[in-house]
């Protein structure tokens, strides 16, 4: 099992994140299925947690298919989707179980994400306690202006060094703008990947978080550069 930490920044309150995120994946959602992939929502229910209290309950396929690297769609079959349940108490959300992350033909592979928001930097230490997490941990500060993303999906109006909002007056983002923005709020995200298979342990792993990395990073950018589409909405009932 490979265990990662991401932090991702926001110039945003953690409340106008919550906003902006389910905004960003409805439509990111619907772009991607009008292409014959993307993502097909089984359940979206409320939910009652005896600790968190009230939040929403999702269960969604992630067709991926066609996002596979050539060595791994060589032993794959042609529909491939991971299977993700999401309970969302915001500002803290699980992303699986221990089982439900599962894609449609590997059931020794499961990912597991939990995730906190906090209005800060990104300098809440051992913010999982650590130690109750197996093994050690790498934390990744991710920069959504000055990280780079594949090119296939670098859009020039999407560029935070670029990007100014015409309704709140933030951006562009200039080098060391986490020190310095306000507002700012920082997604803290634990996320553990399982591959039991020997051979490809390792090489799966890897190459799971690097998509998850990707993902992250394209989808927090993209909150931003769509701000002035969703500043001032009200979203209804969390989601993931």
């Amino acid at each position: 099992m490979l265990v990662k930490e991401y932090r991702i920044c926001m110039p945003l309150t953690t409340e106008e994140y919550r906003v902006g995120q389910l905004y960003t994946i409805s439509k990111h959602s619907h772009q991607e299925s009008e292409k014959g992939e993307g993502v097909e929502v089984v359940k979206n229910e409320p939910h009652e947690d005896p600790v968190h209290g009230p939040g929403q309950f999702t269960e969604k396929r992630v067709h991926l298919s066609s996002k596979l690297p050539s060595w791994a769609r060589a032993v794959t079959p042609r529909i491939f989707y991971i299977t993700e349940k999401a309970w969302n108490y915001y500002p803290y959300t699980i992303t699986a179980d221990s089982h439900s992350l599962q894609c449609s033909f590997l059931p020794k592979f499961s990912i597991y994400i939990e995730t906190k928001y906090e209005d800060n930097c990104g300098d809440s230490e051992n913010i999982f306690h650590s130690d109750k997490i197996l093994g050690d941990h790498e934390v990744s500060f991710l920069d959504i202006a000055f990280d780079e993303i594949p090119e296939r999906y670098y859009r020039s109006l999407e560029d935070p060094r670029f990007f100014s909002s015409a309704k709140t007056g933030r951006g562009p983002l200039r080098e060391g703008w986490r020190q310095h923005t306000k507002p700012i709020m920082c997604s803290y995200k634990l996320v553990s990947v399982k591959f039991e298979v020997w051979g490809l342990q390792t090489r799966v792993e890897q190459f799971v978080h690097k998509v998850i990395r990707d993902i992250l990073l394209i989808g927090h950018r993209q909150a931003f550069a769509w701000v002035d589409e969703w500043c001032g909405e009200s979203m209804g009932s969390p989601r993931r």
